[in-house]
């Protein structure tokens, strides 16, 4: 698979989520500072709600910029003795099937169709994404979700 064109897949959909960010700030900033907002009595709450969602929306956009930048800096290639990094795509077997992952440093969560597969971003900060880290083709990788053990058997690197 052609990591770049993912590369510039993700970039491309933060750009989208960061310019629906930016619509959604403008909105909820004009509803926090609307005359209608401004509360009647000591019990109308109105007004804080919208700010904080405003504020809200205004920490979704820089996480969304952080993301960007981290993806614009990232140099995707994995180094010769193929253990997983920060930017290797890998297939990981669970419970007898193969999903495919992209170790990102960021924008963990976004599901991408990529040359005919599904592929899920996780990053450094999950459980996941912390066990495959130098690991290589053939290791096993065990956490618990929801108290469950999981175990995933690492099936390529890329």
């Amino acid at each position: 698979m052609n990591k770049t064109a993912l590369q510039q897949q993700i970039i491309a959909t933060l750009e989208a989520d960061r310019e629906v960010a930016k619509a959604v700030l403008a909105a909820t900033h004009e509803a926090a500072t609307h005359a209608e907002s401004k509360a009647e009595n000591k019990y109308d709450t109105r007004g804080l709600e919208a700010a904080y969602l405003a504020d809200g929306q205004r920490r979704r956009l820089h996480e969304i910029e952080t993301a960007l930048a981290a993806y614009r800096n990232l140099q995707p290639t994995i180094g010769s003795d193929e253990c997983v990094r920060v930017g290797a795509l890998l297939c990981l077997e669970h419970d007898g099937a193969g999903r495919w992952f992209f170790l990102g440093p960021d924008a963990a969560g976004l599901k991408l169709q990529h040359e005919g597969r599904e592929i899920l971003v996780i990053s450094p900060r999950s459980p996941l994404g912390q066990g495959l880290l130098g690991r290589q083709v053939g290791d096993e990788v065990g956490i618990r979700v929801n108290a469950l053990p999981q175990v995933y058997t690492v099936l390529d690197v890329q």
